[in-house]
């Protein structure tokens, strides 16, 4: 664990010792739990566009995602055709990738499938019919990199047509969404995001 602040608290390693926007994002949202379709349709696409890259990187440029996927509004980037695509290829402010630029227009479609039926919430929450899951590891090398039930979520969302969506890709949305509190026990935030998740409403379909 570090001390990383001027008020002294400890952090998770990950975290960092001198980038503001990373001790933000552990802060303020790694590990809270919410039920937004948009926010957590906006958090799959980008832990996508994550893989192979840090995530400082995608936090760093996540306005400009924002700006150049409409704010990340399914019904508008379900809609994007060949000019959209060249223009996000050309966007330097984003990760200029075309298979997860068009993983992205094919996981819009694949979310204004699924919500025909459920919100993606319902979907994705339906899956901890307990809860939340509240880990109490000690240790980063406790923390493991996918789980059984995100192999699950994994293939259920593969099934539903959303592509860069594998287990480990998923787990790390799970720990950013709050599904799971992966925060150290000596980490200020773990017994904050264990009181959220113990207040968490499950979303209903």
């Amino acid at each position: 664990m570090t001390k990383n602040s001027p008020a002294g608290l400890v952090r998770c390693p990950w975290a960092g010792l001198a980038d503001d926007t990373y001790r933000r994002y552990h802060d303020e949202e790694w590990g809270v739990p919410h039920a937004d379709d948009r926010r957590l349709f906006e958090k799959l696409v980008l832990e996508g566009f994550q893989a192979g890259l840090s995530w400082l990187t995608i936090l760093r440029k996540r306005e400009s995602f924002r700006r150049a996927f409409d704010g990340f509004d399914a019904e508008t980037i379900a809609r994007y055709g060949k000019r959209d695509r060249a223009r996000l290829m050309a966007d330097a402010g984003i990760v200029r990738n075309a298979l997860k630029i068009d993983a992205t227009i094919l996981n819009a479609r694949a979310y204004l499938r699924l919500t025909e039926t459920m919100p993606l919430a319902a979907f994705l929450w339906g899956f901890l019919e307990d809860g939340p899951v509240g880990n109490r590891h000690t240790r980063m090398a406790d923390v493991p990199a996918q789980t059984a039930l995100s192999k699950r979520i994994s293939k259920a969302l593969k099934a539903e047509g959303f592509r860069f969506v594998g287990p480990t890709t998923v787990y790390a949305f799970m720990q950013s969404v709050g599904m799971v509190n992966d925060h150290l026990v000596s980490c200020h935030r773990h017994g904050a995001c264990a009181r959220l998740q113990r207040a968490f409403k499950l979303p209903v379909g």
